[in-house]
């Protein structure tokens, strides 16, 4: 648990994020108006003790050369609570931030409402909430820094509505806090639950970091989340598509397929490390739920700035099997959709799966429905998608990664409505034939070319060679950009109709 004794102040962590000198407070005096004489002087002994006259201080500096609206909480003054005069305060901060398109940083420490002021002081977490909201819907970035302690009406309100979310090592975060818990009910909260690590291990926040880490992580982060930081840097250029390869020239599908398993293919972690910068890894669906099937993160591709979802397979030792996906990856995946949906950032997804998780607990939480959800999301998802269809593309997993307005697939990249073998199973009770199955349904990457469910093939090259990598960022990142600048309706109706039209007349048919 952190060093309550060595707590920093709000005014140390601001002035620690911020570049030197650009700090800006925002805050108005409040004045003392309680009549209740206890509560009156511990408002004073807090003022005394911190020099401040509230809990919360607001205003602006830059990070990192960008200008950045940031609210932070001073423990020290009344356990960091918040009653009608700190709502206000920051109520009239997010506003602020808001009609003056600032990106806004949040860093917490609180024990929640403030009890002397009761029942009023409890609904200013709804305003707060309020405006936050409409901060975010403004499509400007929120982030979040949760510091030791963060409980109660805090960590259920402002504290848990970040586009990013990171917490301080060791720090104590919970909503009901243990010594509450202890007095309502006898017995010690268990321990390990409320502490910042458990959080991440279980995708309620993105990262655990110190405060000296905290302006490089949120300089990334916003290069990528805020538009005004994303036209620093010009996006690459769209890139011609090339002729493609004669469908006859193309490998056997028993090639691609082998390829793809190959243990030591490269995948969506090794493409981002070739082809993005700037990456910042978010971990979960930010509700509790976390599948190692599934990698979410912000980067920028070929330049283009861009929220990246996709299959991670990882390191199973049964490549063919990979790192099944489950329901909570899905729910991970629509979060990641949410964030491009909300901020007008281009979304990349990237499909590299054996399948998805078949067990009693994928079919309990949902799975078929998450896969629904995921569908309906991307084919109406207002921001630009791009799919890149890199290795194996089997089942609903895959599926539930695809629609999107531009599909690029490697050259050994597939797509089935199951595992080849799974497929031979059902039609000859065998795994025998699968790639024989394979060839019948059009699987590779020509098949799924000639059938308008690919636009275009990135060739690979020799197994060892992963120069290819290179190449697809900097197709990705100018095909991207080149759908960025459509307009969002047509975009979106081109999408809708790309699908409407599959098997249609005019479609060749495997």
């Amino acid at each position: 648990m952190t060093d309550t004794g060595k707590r920093t102040s709000a005014l140390d962590l601001v002035l620690a994020v911020v570049d030197p000198g650009s700090w800006r407070c925002w805050d108005e005096p409040v004045a003392l108006t309680t009549d209740d004489p206890d509560y009156r002087a511990d408002l004073l002994a807090a003022r005394e003790r911190t020099g401040l006259d509230e809990s919360v201080i607001t205003g602006e500096g830059r990070v990192h050369g960008r200008r950045v609206a940031l609210v932070a909480c001073e423990f020290r003054f009344l356990a960091g609570s918040i009653g009608v005069d700190a709502g206000e305060r920051l109520v009239r901060a997010v506003e602020r931030a808001t009609a003056e398109g600032l990106p806004l940083l949040a860093a917490p420490a609180s024990g929640g409402t403030r009890m002397q002021e009761g029942t009023i002081a409890f609904l200013q977490m709804v305003k707060v909430t309020g405006a936050i909201t409409d901060h975010k819907d403004a499509g400007l970035p929120y982030l979040v820094y949760l510091r030791h302690p963060t409980t109660g009406g805090v960590l259920a309100s402002w504290g848990s509505l970040g586009h990013l979310t990171a917490a301080e090592p060791g720090a104590l975060i919970g909503f009901l806090g243990p010594r509450v818990h202890e007095a309502l009910y006898g017995e010690e909260f268990p321990p390990g639950v409320q502490v910042a690590e458990n959080l991440l291990a279980n995708g309620l926040v993105d990262a655990v970091l110190p405060a000296g880490r905290l302006a490089e992580v949120a300089a990334r982060a916003l290069s990528v989340l805020w538009a005004d930081g994303a036209r620093e840097r010009p996006p690459a250029p769209p890139v011609a598509d090339p002729a493609p390869a004669a469908y006859e020239d193309a490998p056997p599908v028993e090639e691609s397929i082998r390829r793809s398993r190959r243990p030591d293919r490269p995948g969506v972690r090794e493409f981002l490390g070739a082809a993005a910068t700037d990456v910042t890894l978010l971990s979960g669906t930010g509700a509790g739920e976390r599948d190692p099937g599934l990698l979410l993160a912000l980067a920028r591709v070929g330049g283009t700035a861009c929220v990246v979802l996709g299959h991670d397979r990882g390191s199973h030792p049964d490549p063919a099997a990979g790192q099944a996906l489950g329901p909570a990856g899905l729910r991970a995946a629509r979060r990641g959709m949410r964030i491009a949906a909300g901020l007008g950032l281009p979304l990349l997804t990237v499909v590299d799966t054996a399948g998805a998780a078949l067990s009693r607990e994928a079919e309990e939480g949902g799975l078929a429905g998450e896969i629904a959800r995921c569908l309906a999301d991307l084919v109406n998802l207002p921001a630009p998608t791009l799919c890149l269809l890199l290795g194996q593309g089997a089942g609903g997993a895959a599926l539930a990664l695809l629609p999107a307005d531009r599909v690029v697939a490697a050259r050994h990249a597939w797509l089935s409505p199951l595992p080849p073998e799974g497929a031979s199973a059902i039609l000859h009770r065998t795994t025998d034939r699968a790639y024989e199955i394979a060839a019948r349904q059009g699987v590779r990457s020509a098949d799924l070319l000639a059938n308008g469910i690919v636009d275009r093939i990135v060739e690979e090259g020799r197994p060892e060679d992963r120069n290819f990598l290179t190449v697809l960022g900097r197709v990705i990142g100018g095909d991207m950009a080149a759908l960025t600048a459509r307009d969002q309706r047509e975009r979106r109706a081109a999408r809708r109709s790309r699908y409407r039209r599959l098997g249609g007349a005019g479609v060749v048919q495997p």
